[in-house]
């Protein structure tokens, strides 16, 4: 939920110099919003020209340019970001417009997390289970953005520049290294296939790198086309590719033999900290892991009783243990081949295209496509992902992706979830591009927990068994709570964390793994998935409860949505002004969504 730049670094330049001109009062009165107007906008101009900035694990737009990402480099941005700390910090927020003040919250915890991270130096680890500059680097560069001449020689000069942004990264991760700060070598096996998928290659064609010139477009004269593909070519056998080859025998000879040992967060360097910082960041809450923990045992408790409810429903006569594995092992759960789980997952996205105009009064232009996860990352990654415009589902393993989990999947990943979500937000034309192009995980990843509870209302669980598989994904969820926690701040191994999730959910073998693998490599990130879900449940119960029958679900729906990815605070506090002005419907403020607008 997701690249060199010298001219980004002169206006870096030019702040520093102007760091004397920071100091001073305080901006109020009609000065706060034009003050505030001017900071983002020129952090933001500077911000979409960097590589490796993200915001809750989430890339930021970066216009297809692969910048310096050396040590120096990530000092110069901690003293940028301090910088418009400071300036942020001298604003009266008092002064700010009612609009500018949601901005304010949302704005300054980005540039607080950004902070953080680089003082933590995060860019000393660059990848996790999940993600990693090397397999992120092709939807980076922009390939499937091409159309004209000028973007085509672009991607060329920016596929010369891979070796040089590898051999940043490699000196970062030696870094990490050296003080212990790596991904754990617990979950490095196998890692390396992505990258080996590109260095082994031995034509050049079949890089994903050389896809955008297999159809060049008509208007590219015929021999200039020619000259591009032999180009093209060249670049990813000269460049590309023993780029990627050093990468790979650095990380099998060098990472991950000196990976570290332990598993915990609060276990690297300055951990406690590091672990706090990173719920902040992920769940916008200041919550303790001890207390995370128990929010966990109690959703865990209750949805386990749920769950035993549904199971009686089918009929099944055996034990809890025993009906989980009778879904794990039956054939009938399971797509017999990639194509069957695809049409399956537009079968259920189109049941619930049938069902949005009664919970939603503005739907967006935008629309999205499904498509199988590629084939170089599938093996560890998610069983399914979803944007603005594509929904992956993961068709490698069959008998590890069950189809009674799809429902909730594709809620999740598509519509009502993260591609109605981020469509939307990107429609917002009157909020700043940090907010339309911002994510914050909480947010998010909470709405889209919240768009799987929707499906009971939408009638999308037709059986016991996709209402046990909502169930599922539900204590799934809760379980992130109490696994990442157990992890990062109470010492569990690998093992306690699988048993676990193997105990209380339906999830396969291999999700199990991978989910777990990716708990231990990316802490924090899992909290953010049922704390945001929690908070919006509560905000509706909390609204529906004060407006009585004036409540209007599409309204509340609506409200949520409209105000974009922000901290569950400030969430909380604009849907408190809803029901204190009567659940009134909200203005997008674009006519595009009103053109869209459902009767």
């Amino acid at each position: 939920m997701k690249l060199s730049n010298s001219m980004a670094w002169l206006g870096l330049g030019a702040l520093v110099l102007a760091g004397s001109a920071w100091a001073g009062p305080t901006w109020a009165g009609p000065d706060a919003d034009a003050s505030f107007k001017h900071i983002y906008s020129q952090e933001w101009a500077w911000r979409i020209g960097q590589a490796g900035v993200s915001a809750s694990g989430e890339s930021q737009p970066n216009n297809g340019r692969l910048d310096d990402v050396d040590a120096a480099s990530q000092q110069q941005r901690l003293v940028y970001w301090q910088r418009v700390l400071k300036r942020l910090d001298r604003i009266d927020v008092a002064h700010l417009s009612p609009a500018n003040r949601v901005n304010y919250a949302v704005y300054r915890e980005q540039i607080a997390n950004f902070v953080a991270d680089q003082r933590f130096k995060n860019w000393q680890m660059p990848f996790n289970s999940d993600s990693a500059f090397w397999s992120d680097i092709d939807y980076e560069l922009g390939g499937d953005k091409l159309r004209t001449l000028d973007d085509y020689r672009k991607y060329l000069d920016r596929l010369g520049q891979i070796p040089a942004y590898f051999e940043q990264q490699i000196a970062n991760m030696r870094a990490g290294l050296k003080r212990g700060f790596s991904v754990p070598r617990a979950v490095l096996e196998g890692r390396d296939a992505s990258i080996a998928a590109v260095a082994e290659l031995k034509d050049p064609t079949q890089s994903s790198f050389y896809k955008p010139f297999e159809q060049l477009p008509a208007s590219i004269p015929a021999d200039q086309a020619q000259a591009l593909q032999g180009q093209a070519l060249q670049r990813i056998r000269d460049d590309v590719i023993p780029a990627y080859a050093k990468l790979l025998a650095f990380f099998r000879n060098d990472y991950v033999p000196h990976a570290r040992t332990t598993l915990a967060a609060e276990a690297l360097p300055d951990g406690k900290a590091y672990y706090r910082q990173q719920i902040r960041e992920y769940t916008t809450l200041d919550l303790s892991p001890d207390r995370i923990h128990r929010i966990g045992l109690e959703q865990v408790a209750k949805i386990h009783a749920q769950m035993l409810e549904v199971m009686r429903e089918t009929g099944f006569k055996g034990s809890f243990a025993a009906f989980l594995q009778f879904l794990r092992s039956d054939p009938r759960f399971y797509a017999k081949t990639p194509g069957g789980l695809l049409r399956r997952s537009a079968w259920v996205a189109k049941e619930v295209d049938g069902q949005l105009s009664k919970f939603f009064g503005h739907l967006p232009r935008e629309r999205f496509t499904i498509e199988p996860v590629p084939a170089d990352i599938a093996p560890y990654y998610t069983s399914g992902r979803g944007g603005p415009d594509v929904y992956l589902v993961n068709t490698y393993d069959l008998k590890s992706r069950p189809l009674y989990n799809l429902p909730a999947l594709t809620l999740h990943e598509s519509y009502p979830g993260h591609a109605l979500q981020l469509e939307l937000a990107s429609e917002q034309r009157g909020q700043p591009a940090f907010r339309r192009d911002g994510y914050i995980s909480a947010y998010g990843e909470g709405w889209g927990l919240y768009s799987e509870y929707l499906g009971n209302e939408m009638d999308i669980y037709r059986t016991p068994y996709q209402k046990f598989g909502f169930l599922s994904y539900q204590m799934w969820r809760a379980c992130r709570l109490v696994v990442d926690t157990g992890i990062h701040h109470l010492g569990w191994s690998r093992q306690q964390a699988i048993d676990y999730l193997t105990v209380n959910t339906a999830l396969s073998a291999r999700e199990i793994a991978n989910e777990v693998d990716r708990y231990i490599s990316w802490p924090g990130q899992a909290l953010s998935y049922e704390l945001g879900y929690l908070k919006i449940l509560e905000l509706r119960h909390k609204a529906e409860q004060a407006l009585g029958a004036k409540f209007d679900l599409r309204h509340f729906h609506d409200t949520v949505l409209q105000i974009g990815s922000v901290p569950l605070p400030v969430l909380q506090q604009r849907i408190d002004r809803f029901i204190a002005e009567g659940g009134p419907e909200p203005d997008f403020g674009c006519a595009c969504a009103k053109d869209a607008k459902q009767p």
